[in-house]
C-alpha cells in the first residue's frame, strides 16, 4: 500500500486577544496608516450594528442580521478588494458592504423591506444580500470564471457561514471553480452557530478548511479575530486569483456574540458563560490595543470617533426613515425587463388593495 497524496490546514493569526503580536508582522500592520482606517470601518460597524437592533427592536426595521464580533472578517477581506472586484455577500456581511462603499441608509432599506436598498450607489460591481444559504458560492463561481473567459485582473469574493459549508451549493461551486481555475475567494465564517446548531453538530470535520481539498481548492484558516491575519490571507489568496492561480477558501474562524437574528433568542441554547469568555477575543480591542502600542491610538481618538459614528450613522437613520415607503408594485419593479403577463396580473391585483397599506412606518410589515 502506498499514499498517493497528503493534505494539510495552515493557521494564521498575527496578534493575540490582548493585541501582542506572537511574531513577525507584514508590512501594514506596522503602519498606522493603514490600519486606522480599518479600526474605523470596524468600529462604524459596530455602531450601525447596534442602532439596527434598536430600531428593529421599536418596530422601525425588519428582521436584522447582527455581526457583531465578526467585524474584522469583513473589514479585513473588503479592505484587500480591488474596487473592480465583485463581492457576493450573504445576510451577515454589512461590515464588508460599508468597506466596499454601500451606505448605511441603503442597508436599513434593504433591511426594511424595500428592495430599492440593494440599489447601492457605488458599489455597483457587488451583488446584493443572498439569503438562501450557500447558493451565492454558485453564483460567485460563475461571475469569476466569466471575468477569466474575458481576460479581466478582476475576482469574485463569496462569504457564507459555516452551516452554509453543509449546503450542495456549497460544493458544486467550489468544484466548479477549481475546474475552470476561476478567480474565486470564498470566506467561511465559521462562528461555531449554525442559528442554534453547533459547529460540532454541523461537521466530523476537524477543520472546515479542509473542505476545499476535495474540491481540488487551496483551503486555510485563520483567526478571525485578528485583522492583521483576515487581512493578510485575503490580499494573497486575491493576488493569487487575479494572476490565474485559482480559488482559495478561508475559513475564519471566530463567533458570534449575539443572536442568530432579532428573531432569535440565544440564550435558550447557548452556555451565558461561554459567550461572556468569548468577549475576550472580539476583534476590535484587539486592533485598539495593537494601534495603542503602535502610539497610533488613545482615549481622545476614541472618544472622537465614537462622536463621529454616532453622528453617521443617526444622520443615516434619518435619511431612512424620511424615505417615502416603496409601492405595493414595488415588488414586482425589480424581477424582470418586461414584466410576463401573469406577473402583471398579480401587480394589478397587489395594486387593488394598496390602499389598505399605504402609510405605513419603514420596516412595519417585517417585525
Amino acid at each position: 500500500m502506498s499514499t498517493v497524496a497528503r493534505f494539510h490546514i495552515d493557521h494564521t493569526r498575527f496578534l493575540d486577544p490582548q493585541g501582542e503580536p506572537l511574531g513577525p508582522l507584514p508590512d501594514f500592520a506596522c503602519d498606522p496608516a493603514r490600519l486606522v482606517p480599518m479600526y474605523r470601518a470596524m468600529y462604524l460597524t459596530r455602531s450601525f450594528d447596534a442602532k439596527a437592533i434598536a430600531l428593529q427592536r421599536t418596530g422601525k426595521l425588519g428582521t436584522f442580521a447582527s455581526a457583531l464580533g465578526q467585524e474584522a472578517i469583513g473589514v479585513g477581506v473588503a479592505s484587500a478588494m480591488r474596487p473592480e472586484d465583485a463581492l457576493f455577500p450573504s445576510y451577515r456581511e454589512h461590515a464588508a458592504q460599508l468597506v466596499r462603499g454601500v451606505r448605511i441608509e441603503e442597508s436599513l432599506r434593504y433591511w426594511g423591506g424595500d428592495e430599492r436598498g440593494s440599489d447601492f450607489a457605488e458599489a455597483r460591481h457587488d451583488f446584493p444580500n443572498c439569503v438562501p444559504i450557500g447558493t451565492q458560492v454558485c453564483h460567485a463561481a460563475g461571475a469569476a470564471y466569466a471575468f477569466r473567459l474575458r481576460g479581466e485582473a478582476r475576482a469574485a469574493v463569496c462569504f457564507l457561514g459555516d452551516g452554509g459549508s453543509s449546503k450542495g451549493d456549497f460544493y458544486e461551486g467550489l468544484n466548479f471553480a477549481a475546474v475552470w481555475k476561476a478567480p474565486l475567494l470564498v470566506v467561511l465564517s465559521n462562528n461555531q452557530w449554525a442559528i442554534s446548531v453547533p459547529r460540532s453538530a454541523q461537521s466530523a470535520t476537524a477543520t472546515l478548511a479542509q473542505k476545499a481539498i476535495a474540491a481540488g481548492v487551496e483551503g486555510v484558516q485563520v483567526d478571525g479575530n485578528d485583522l492583521v491575519a483576515v487581512h493578510h490571507v485575503a490580499r494573497e489568496a486575491l493576488a493569487k486569483a487575479r494572476a490565474g492561480g485559482g480559488p482559495t477558501l478561508i475559513e475564519a474562524v471566530t463567533y458570534r456574540l449575539g443572536d442568530h437574528t432579532t428573531a432569535d433568542d440565544a440564550s435558550r441554547y447557548r452556555d451565558p458563560a461561554v459567550v461572556q469568555e468569548q468577549w475576550s477575543f472580539e476583534p476590535l480591542t484587539r486592533l485598539r490595543n495593537h494601534l495603542v502600542k503602535l502610539g497610533a491610538w488613545g482615549p481622545e481618538k476614541e472618544e472622537a470617533l465614537a462622536r463621529e459614528c454616532a453622528e453617521t450613522v443617526n444622520a443615516a437613520v434619518e435619511a431612512y426613515l424620511s424615505t417615502p415607503p416603496p409601492t405595493t408594485a414595488a415588488m414586482f419593479d425589480h424581477l424582470f425587463a418586461t414584466l410576463p403577463a401573469a406577473l402583471a396580473a398579480q401587480r394589478d391585483e397587489a395594486l387593488r388593495f394598496a390602499p389598505r397599506t399605504a402609510g405605513r412606518q419603514p420596516g412595519g410589515d417585517h417585525g
